[in-house]
């Protein structure tokens, strides 16, 4: 029955809410942010440093092979094309530029909802301490209060 509370209880505080809207919205925001890089930041940057798209940046370490032929290294013949292995740096260098960009939104995101947060009410100040005098007064007063 405790744990149902405990449960209850952490459900309940705007933390919970919070992480579950920001998840949705990440979720909504991602495609965007990756269409933002892919469609409108890259290519100009690919303009400008001779016409390379990032996306076909890639290291070939093996060349594909058709059906029929000699694997280079088993020597068997394939029964299958198998396509040409690579590692594809473009799309990476791609994917960074979307978790900056995606950081960042996320980061101006959380200062604008920060400054439109209601601030806490300020604590009422103490009231002031009062005067020798006062103190003074209230002592002889309290021990003649205790002689009577």
């Amino acid at each position: 029955m405790r744990l149902i509370s405990e449960f209850k209880e952490f459900i309940l505080k705007g933390n919970a809410f919070d992480m579950a809207i920001g998840i949705i919205i990440g979720g909504a925001f991602t495609p965007v942010v990756q269409s933002l890089v892919k469609d409108i930041i890259m290519p100009p940057i690919g303009y400008v440093i001779g016409g390379i798209d990032f996306s076909d940046l890639k290291i070939t370490l093996a060349e594909g092979l058709k059906s029929g032929e000699a694997h280079p290294i088993t020597q068997q013949v394939l029964t299958k094309d198998i396509p040409a292995v690579t590692i594809n740096y473009g799309s990476f260098l791609n994917t960074v530029i979307s978790l900056l960009i995606v950081g960042f939104a996320v980061f101006i995101l959380v200062k604008a909802i920060n400054s439109l947060r209601r601030k806490p009410e300020p604590a009422p100040a103490a009231p002031p301490a009062p005067p020798e005098d006062v103190k003074l007064l209230t002592e002889i007063r309290d021990l003649l209060a205790n002689r009577n």
